[in-house]
């Protein structure tokens, strides 16, 4: 079995970097469509690379902040979900699912302009069924104290109490802290400034994470507002992110082992 992708080739279901290659074609094309900014290739790759080294699976100190993100984002009156050129690239659906469940709106926010982009991210999100999506009309953006980049140009996410921003966004994280905005990010790298001014950072494969948020959301949909709270108050990002560092050592102290262990040097 295979998949075809975008270069007309096949990437067999066998190959074990199968999923990595899928989604890497994904964001290929999304450059080739204009949805994703040349950058984001490079982000992308840096993304991959966190990715690997944390095992290319979704750990117990993820799960962790994906349940409190998800509390958190039930309790705000007035949640935002931020989307720039990769997330709409690789999982524009499951990004949709979660704007739908939670009543909150897509809205995107982009560093880099080029003339197209955002009408292409916008089809993207439409064709997944997307009904409410800001950041589209230049007449209601305002800008965000202190940032100077064409993120500091937004909608909804001004009058947001929670703003998830999926992968990194470093200036306007610190610049949406500082106006008290609460912040959820989902960034492979716990050491990027967005990972570190969040409230809620998820050390994760966003192809994975939203999945996995957009159920969680469901089952906890029920539970009272206490019970949502006290997920949240327990939660220690901090804490978080130091146990994602200290896993990404432990994994490569294992690995290394496996690709000596039989290597006369």
């Amino acid at each position: 079995m295979s998949q075809e992708n975008g270069n007309n080739s096949t990437i067999p279901r066998s190959h074990p970097r199968y999923l990595s290659l899928k989604y890497r074609h994904k964001i290929i094309e999304g450059m080739k469509n204009l949805v994703v900014a040349e950058a984001g290739l490079i982000a992308h790759g840096r993304g991959e690379a966190f990715d690997y080294i944390l095992g290319e699976r979704t750990n117990e100190i993820a799960r962790e902040a994906i349940k409190a993100a998800s509390a958190l984002l039930l309790l705000a009156k007035k949640p935002v979900i931020s989307v720039n050129g990769n997330t709409a690239a690789l999982v524009p659906k499951e990004i949709v699912e979660l704007s739908k469940i939670l009543k909150a709106p897509l809205e995107i926010n982009l560093f880099y302009k080029k003339k197209g982009r955002i009408e292409a991210i916008k089809k993207v999100l439409e064709e997944a069924g997307a009904l409410d999506i800001r950041g589209i009309h230049e007449e209601k953006l305002v800008e965000i104290e202190g940032l100077d980049s064409n993120r500091r140009l937004v909608e909804s996410i001004k009058d947001a109490d929670v703003v998830m921003v999926p992968l990194e966004d470093g200036d306007r994280t610190e610049a949406l802290k500082k106006l008290g905005k609460k912040i959820i990010a989902i960034d492979l790298n716990p050491l990027s400034r967005t990972a570190l001014w969040a409230d809620i950072t998820i050390v994760d494969n966003i192809v994975r994470a939203i999945p996995l948020m957009n159920t969680l959301i469901q089952k906890l949909k029920n539970s009272t507002k206490s019970e949502l709270e006290e997920i949240v108050r327990r939660f220690d990002n901090k804490k978080c992110i130091q146990a994602s560092l200290e896993l990404i050592k432990n994994y490569l102290d294992v690995q290394k082992e496996k690709a000596f262990k039989n290597v006369k040097i």
